[in-house]
């Protein structure tokens, strides 16, 4: 990436030597493998910490000594004093962990293949050559870029260069807000409907334009420019599997029910949902509800499944019942590969080591540091 002044690849081939599950820990059944783990816990102490994120598997999160969302694991794992920090989530979360965790902190992820699909549809390379395009078919206006939490580092740091900040989807219209009073237009990715969603929020829903990266034949500069926010298009593969009949049907079959969906659903699953939110927010929702109240969850299975075992007191359903499904990306921090990290840990040797580069992780910092000095 020429503009940012950094070197960087494909996401594909970013952590090319991160190690696969070897053949003696493919086998273990869930009692060995908890009785493992907890060993190598024991044995290391406060040596480490383990990150569940939300979306992780009950065999995981069981074992984490923080659950949460992406951005409240990262800084979790840097008030923590641990020498390793064990991410059990993908890898942008792993990269975020090791921008605002100390030098002398380590960040591990289990299984090589937990890579976002969303974080990979916006490449820095690839953004960097449609900047060139947009920019210049706007010569005279300051476009700002925001960058949504869930994108891996060197995005990030393309922001900072570029003058931009990073967003959560709790705090995006507020980034939104900043960068329209210090430029003219917002560039936004990865995630279209997390951008969509906040234009709406901010009344400005008339004013996007989409910038399809995967089509060089669909998509005109100047065209696109005229717009105040310019949407990348990006999305969650768990997501974009919701739609507003999942919301009807559920209606259908439970009276009184309530409708909690992510942000990062299209727009017409937002708009006929009753409370719209963060991973933390849906928790929130949850944790709050009266007793025999019903609530449909509009978000990855796991999260669903974790607030119906931890509330048994409210009836917690999926949205979409048996079509909804779990992160394929998150699926792949498979409980034998924690077993194996640890024990690799108690035996002097870091496997699968989540490092970001010193350029990189500055100017990620930079941009992660501007959405916090929004809230205060």
């Amino acid at each position: 990436m020429e503009t940012a002044d950094i070197e960087t690849d494909l996401s594909l081939f970013k952590y090319d030597n991160l190690e696969q599950l070897p053949e003696q820990y493919r086998g273990l059944d869930e009692s060995e493998r908890s009785e493992r783990i907890d060993a190598a816990l024991d044995a290391l102490g406060d040596d480490v910490v383990i990150l569940g994120h939300n979306y992780q598997r009950r065999e995981i999160v069981e074992h984490a000594d923080y659950i949460g969302d992406s951005y409240q694991l990262s800084k979790e794992a840097a008030a923590a004093d641990a020498e390793y920090v064990i991410f059990g989530g993908v890898t942008f979360m792993a990269e975020s962990a090791d921008i605002i965790t100390d030098d002398d902190q380590t960040v591990i992820l289990p299984s090589m293949e937990a890579s976002c699909p969303m974080a990979g549809m916006a490449e820095a390379l690839q953004v960097d050559a449609a900047w060139a395009e947009i920019t210049e078919a706007a010569p005279d206006e300051e476009i700002i870029p925001i960058t949504y939490m869930n994108s891996y580092a060197d995005l990030k740091a393309f922001t900072a260069e570029h003058g931009g900040a990073v967003c959560t989807s709790s705090n995006a219209h507020l980034v939104f807000e900043w960068a329209l009073e210090k430029g003219d237009k917002v560039l936004f990715l990865p995630d279209k409907h997390l951008g969509e969603n906040t234009a709406h929020r901010l009344g400005l829903e008339d004013e996007t334009a989409d910038w399809d990266p995967w089509d060089p034949e669909g998509k005109d500069a100047e065209e696109v420019a005229e717009s105040d926010i310019i949407l990348w298009d990006g999305y969650c593969q768990v997501h974009e599997r919701f739609r507003d009949h999942h919301i009807e049907s559920i209606r259908e079959d439970h009276d009184d029910v309530n409708v909690v969906v992510h942000p990062e659903c299209r727009r017409e699953v937002v708009e006929a949902a009753d409370v719209v939110g963060s991973t933390s927010t849906i928790c929130e929702v949850v944790e709050e509800a009266d007793p025999g109240d019903t609530w449909a969850i509009g978000t990855e299975i796991h999260l669903t499944n974790h607030l119906d075992r931890w509330h048994p007191e409210v009836e917690v359903v999926p949205l979409c019942g048996d079509a909804c499904m779990d992160c394929n990306a998150m699926r792949q921090i498979d409980p034998n590969y924690l077993t194996w990290v640890l024990e690799e840990l108690v035996a002097g040797r870091e496997r699968n080591v989540i490092e970001v580069a010193p350029r990189e992780k500055e100017l990620a910092e930079v941009a992660m540091n501007r959405m916090l000095e929004l809230q205060g």
